[in-house]
């Protein structure tokens, strides 16, 4: 006969708990917390780095990191250079050729060893990103179709095996006519493009389940594109892989209390061998340590101009002593310039408040630069911001659609011509292709495009 005298519970709503529910989804936050820990983290892109240069060594080409995932996995001694594809630009439905993302600076590296490897990776659930799977092949067939018109037998968009639809295919190849039109309307050199290319682009797979084709090599004839997708493809919950991350570099800013790639390389083993708790002391140690030593950072010159600069804001170049002769700094707080004639300050705030902002302040900046130019046009003018990237770019942007002709020489008064966003897709150009990483965002191109369409006849 069974003893019924123990009161032992028999199921979840006998537990004694405040909230039987609520007990168990904290526990499994918990758990995942901890699975999603720092010290797993870095540990994983340990180990990724570890199949990045399994990949470099077996095709004997340079690495290169796309942005901003990409550098984690590589150290920065045999990095190369960097990309910037999106996954965005490969989304169903959405393909697209960036024009704020043209990437030209990948043409030198393959030309001189015959092609590169390009380094991403995904979390949890994918095999790779879409950037490697859409967003570059995309960037590849337009590049041979024009650079390459008569090499016929690279037009094709390259896909990985077994990894699209036909359909989705045959989508991408009908836009990729009018992405070639778009790069021909920006009037860049293509000559030059081709002289840098050297040659036609294939490309070639490699993650952790395949390498496609597997026979494929550098080749005389192309340069070859390694998509390299750095992590090990995770099915299931984090907890699951005895504290492996897939896509452990990605979305850095919600894990990593500001440690980058280049200070991670530079102190992994302290990194590593350091206990959870204490990590987020030690990283903030190693950064004022890097940013104390770290005087490398240089301003950028436009091409072509000859005196239009852009950069992160930094003391060093800001308040060098003289090396700009005028300096206008996005995020600055006005009162600062208010003594400083050669110095315009309009306090943006970060982020969209910041894009926003700016549409504000783009009046002062159309008078600044033609009533501090327009006497001695040789002048140098540094744009910054706090990234270096977005603000900077689109107030560099405003100054060369208004006061900057075709070769790039200052105008005295600025230009009455009709200015469509056609002329300032072109302008932009100038900028990306002179600093590979500016990214503008769209509400700041909102912002600049509405100043210089909607602006009435001078």
């Amino acid at each position: 006969m069974e003893d019924r005298s123990d009161p032992f519970p028999v199921s979840v709503s006998s537990l004694h708990f405040p909230s039987a529910v609520q007990s168990i989804s904290q526990t499994l936050s918990s758990l995942r917390r901890s699975a999603l820990s720092i010290s797993n983290r870095l540990r994983s892109i340990e180990s990724d780095a570890a199949f990045v240069g399994e990949v470099a060594d077996h095709y004997g080409l340079p690495l290169v990191a796309n942005e901003r995932c990409g550098s984690w996995y590589i150290p920065p001694e045999i990095k190369s250079g960097s990309a910037y594809f999106k996954s965005t630009d490969g989304h169903t439905g959405q393909w697209d050729f960036s024009f704020r993302r043209l990437n030209l600076q990948i043409l030198p590296i393959a030309r001189k060893h015959g092609g590169c490897i390009i380094v991403d990776s995904t979390r949890r659930g994918k095999l790779m990103p879409d950037a490697l799977s859409k967003t570059v092949p995309i960037w590849c067939a337009v590049m041979n179709r024009a650079l390459f018109p008569s090499d016929t037998a690279y037009h094709a968009v390259q896909l990985p095996p077994n990894f699209l639809g036909a359909s989705e295919g045959s989508q991408i190849e009908l836009r990729i006519g009018g992405f070639v039109k778009s790069l021909k309307d920006l009037k860049l050199d293509l000559d030059d493009l081709r002289q840098q290319l050297g040659k036609p682009i294939r490309i070639a797979w490699a993650n952790r389940s395949y390498f496609h084709p597997t026979d494929l090599h550098k080749g005389a004839g192309y340069n070859l594109f390694v998509l390299c997708s750095a992590s090990k493809r995770v099915h299931g919950a984090e907890i699951s892989e005895g504290g492996y991350i897939q896509g452990a570099g990605d979305d850095s800013e919600g894990w990593a209390h500001g440690l980058t790639p280049q200070v991670f390389w530079a102190n992994k083993a302290t990194l590593l061998r350091t206990a959870e708790e204490d990590l987020p002391d030690l990283i903030e140690e190693l950064l004022q340590e890097h940013q104390s030593q770290d005087s490398s950072q240089q301003a950028t010159l436009v091409a072509p101009t000859r005196n239009l600069y852009i950069s992160q804001t930094n003391a060093c170049l800001n308040d060098s002593g003289g090396r700009y002769d005028l300096i206008i700094d996005c995020n600055g707080n006005p009162e600062t310039s208010e003594q400083n004639p050669k110095r315009l300050c309009l306090g943006c705030r970060s982020s969209k408040l910041g894009s926003r902002d700016l549409r504000q302040q783009l009046d002062k900046v159309r008078d600044f630069v033609g009533s501090q130019l327009a006497s001695d046009p040789s002048r140098s003018l540094l744009v910054t911001c706090e990234t270096g990237k977005d603000l900077s770019a689109g107030t560099l942007l405003a100054i060369i659609c208004l006061f900057y002709d075709d070769e790039g020489a200052f105008t005295t008064t600025p230009v009455k011509r009709s200015i469509d966003k056609q002329f300032i897709r072109r302008r932009l150009a100038w900028i990306v292709s002179s600093k590979h990483e500016v990214n503008p965002s769209r509400p700041t191109l909102q912002s600049v495009n509405a100043f210089l369409m909607e602006r009435p006849d001078y």
